[in-house]
């Protein structure tokens, strides 16, 4: 398996496919990242074409267990981001 894409790698991808430069491309990332965490932290859902839907859930208070002890103890209410993954980019993977 390869090493994950680093965000100057990334950027330097992104100034490619733009055909503009490096301070350009990573002020839209920087932008796009806002925008999805702003959103997403409102409650809402952010739907990234060809890539996938990023949309914050609320979790109920619950019962877990401490695997060390064994002890059950009672979990806060948590929210939690989910991220659904886009028909065509399950496709683009498996072709």
């Amino acid at each position: 398996m390869s090493k994950p894409m680093t965000k100057t790698q990334l950027v330097a991808a992104l100034a490619e496919a733009m055909g503009g430069d490096k301070k350009t491309a990573t002020a839209a990332l920087d932008a796009v990242a806002e925008i999805v965490t702003r959103e997403v932290a409102a409650g809402g859902s952010v739907t990234l074409p060809g890539i996938g839907k990023i949309a914050c859930r609320a979790r109920p208070e619950r019962q877990v267990r401490n695997p060390a002890t064994g002890e059950t103890m009672t979990k806060p209410a948590d929210k939690q981001v989910k991220i659904a993954v886009a028909k065509a980019l399950k496709d683009s993977v498996n072709v």
